[in-house]
């Protein structure tokens, strides 16, 4: 065979496209930045005292608070994976670890976070093998889980906390609205499950007229009752894992933020400061910033003040805890998602 008629080999991977994705990384990583910088602008003591306060700190604590928020997000993606799995999907655990890595920083680096989040999730567990409906099924039965653990960890230490010191909450309010949460998420699984055993309606029985945008809401609609009625037919063990690891979830991230409490020396207790963190993840649920950057850190800082710490050593702990459950994970994240599309093109070579 001649030089001239030897097959070429593939041309590698253009480095524009390679330089277009660290530069998104970090376009989002400034995003960040930003609005961090916006959202805490005045509301912080001067970054003198605040290190001042970082240089006595025990770093042994901090080091416990970094494994504890891994153990936090670890949960979550064993939730997803055994989710995936009773749905019929069968996603290893370092795929589905990294697809909430990604989706994790894009909740809460991005406008409309969670959203976004979402459909990406679900794309990716398609890409890795899941149905449409599995994939949503999972998203909707993991938000559920979400609200149903954070629902159960106030309630009992509410509970626990009153039969040993009624004064000891700083508001009853939180608890009731937990209570309502607990009860509607209740009713929704119930009437799900029961929506489970109706029959799907067949294909050809479902309206297909009307203009183009009353059949995307049809076909919506109808991928939305395909994904319910996988979710609500899941068996009731695998309800009771998703909210166990919903649980431990909510509850290695607040052990987190007491980790770094202890660390930087608040003078705080531990039943106050899951008051006050738990009663800031109910206004963190109302997307009102990306992440709840500014709005989180400001909650908490107010909290952990009016709970006796003071307010540089408040504000160095809520900063600490910050860069280990939100700030941090927007570049590992970040590098997750590359991963995933590294590991998609070398499938599709």
């Amino acid at each position: 065979m001649s030089a001239s008629t030897k097959p070429e080999l593939a041309p590698p991977a253009p480095p524009r496209r390679r330089r277009r994705r660290w530069v998104r990384l970090a376009v989002i990583g400034l995003i960040a930045v930003v609005l961090a910088t916006i959202g805490l602008h005045g509301r912080l003591p001067s970054p003198q005292d605040i290190l001042g306060a970082l240089g006595g700190a025990k770093y042994s604590w901090i080091a416990l608070a970094a494994l504890l928020q891994v153990v936090s997000i670890e949960s979550f993606a064993l939730q997803q994976r055994r989710l995936l799995n009773s749905l019929g999907a069968h996603l290893t655990r370092g795929h589905v670890m990294a697809i909430t890595l990604a989706g994790t920083a894009l909740s809460i680096s991005m406008p409309a976070g969670p959203a976004v989040s979402t459909a990406f999730t679900i794309r990716e567990y398609q890409r890795g093998g899941a149905t449409r409906e599995a994939s949503a099924a999972s998203a909707i039965v993991s938000g559920l889980a979400s609200i149903g653990g954070l629902a159960l960890l106030y309630a009992g230490g509410g509970l626990a906390l009153l039969a040993r010191n009624p004064d000891g909450l700083l508001s009853w309010r939180p608890l009731v609205v937990v209570v309502g949460m607990a009860a509607l998420t209740t009713a929704l699984v119930l009437a799900g499950r029961r929506f489970a055993r109706r029959p799907a309606p067949a294909p050809d029985a479902l309206p297909t007229a009307g203009n183009r945008v009353t059949r995307a809401l049809q076909n919506l609609l109808r991928a939305a009752g395909d994904a319910w009625r996988a979710g609500a037919g899941l068996r009731a063990s695998d309800w009771v894992f998703a909210l166990v690891y919903a649980t431990v979830k909510w509850l290695a991230d607040l052990l987190c933020l007491v980790a770094v409490a202890e660390a930087l020396h608040l003078q705080v207790g531990v039943a106050t400061m899951a008051t006050v963190y738990l009663t800031v993840q109910i206004v963190r649920q109302v997307p009102l910033t990306p992440g709840g950057v500014g709005v989180v850190e400001t909650a908490l800082i107010a909290g952990l003040t009016a709970a006796g710490a003071t307010g540089v050593g408040a504000a160095a702990a809520v900063l600490v805890y910050r860069v280990l459950s939100c700030w941090a994970l927007i570049p590992i994240g970040g590098i997750a998602a590359v991963v995933l599309r590294r590991q998609r093109g070398r499938e599709s070579a």
